[in-house]
């Protein structure tokens, strides 16, 4: 069943004004960091369960989760730079009076601000903020001025929902810094808005396409899903832990472990976006080579 789209909006904004935060109040940036801490879940590390993990000491392998959360927290502020561009444009031509519009405008707050504390967080831990590779980027700048629709919206959903699943386990386990936690805590509960923003909106605009524009859409969304998943661990942070990052890379992406992890991260995804047909036909090859089908 699909909400009324301003009474849904109603419910985010009132949402939103009793339950945002702040980073530079709610995070205490000065705390030191656990030495024995890992900066992601062991068992969700790239190389996990493989020869080069079993290779690391334990310092080394807590030195790789914390590349592995930079590259991860610095794809996070690529796309929410991207998504802010598009809800900008999305309340363009809108009206500002309807609540609709108001909440997208709150959004594009939120993630300001989530753009600036993973930023933080990577400062803090002090890796340097790897970002997405030279393809991804100029794929992205494409993206942004020509996504429109269920695909955008669905788009927003790939980068939304994988990294949630992720924060969500890393949140809750003790084996995690204090700091990343924290960081990750703030992010699920306001990304939780803007995933029913966005997936109200897949479910409006996916009835109805014609054949060939939803050939179009499905398309446009398994290539954002091969862009963002394959840019979310840089082959460079494997240097940090004197590997290789070609053939690092190659071992992780062939790990049944890392493989899992994938399926696991965007299963929630995987099958909203199934139920409104939206991952079928040829496209569904790109989903297959990044493990989340």
């Amino acid at each position: 069943m699909i909400a009324d789209r301003e009474r849904t909006a109603e419910r985010l904004l009132k949402s939103s004004a009793d339950r945002s935060y702040d980073p530079d109040v709610d995070i205490d940036w000065d705390a030191d960091l656990a030495p024995d801490k890992y900066f992601l879940p062991a068992h969700r590390c790239s190389l996990y369960g493989t020869p080069l993990w079993d290779g690391l000491s334990v310092e080394q392998r807590i030195e790789l989760t914390k590349h592995e959360l930079a590259s991860i927290a610095s794809v996070g502020i690529w796309f929410e730079v991207i998504l802010m561009e598009l809800l900008v444009r999305h309340a363009y031509n809108a009206d500002p009076l309807t609540r609709h519009t108001q909440y997208a405008l709150t959004e594009v707050a939120d993630e300001c601000r989530h753009s600036v504390m993973f930023a933080r967080l990577i400062e803090k831990v002090g890796c340097p903020a790897y970002g997405p590779g030279h393809t991804a980027l100029r794929l992205g700048r494409i993206f942004k001025d020509i996504a429109f629709g269920p695909s955008m919206f669905a788009g927003i959903l790939v980068a939304e929902e994988i990294t949630d699943a992720l924060q969500r386990e890393s949140m809750n386990d003790p084996s995690v810094q204090p700091l990343v936690r924290m960081v990750n805590r703030i992010h699920v509960i306001e990304e939780a808005r803007h995933v029913r923003y966005a997936r109200e909106e897949v479910l409006r605009g996916t009835p109805g396409l014609s054949r060939a524009a939803l050939a179009y859409h499905r398309f446009m969304l398994a290539r954002t899903a091969y862009i963002v998943t394959r840019s979310l661990i840089h082959p460079r942070v494997y240097r940090s832990v004197g590997l290789d990052p070609y053939e690092a890379r190659r071992v992780a992406w062939a790990n049944p472990h890392y493989q899992e992890t994938l399926r696991w991260a965007g299963s929630k995804l995987v099958s909203f976006l199934d139920e409104n047909t939206l991952i079928d036909g040829p496209s569904r090859k790109l989903w297959q080579a990044v493990h989340l089908v």
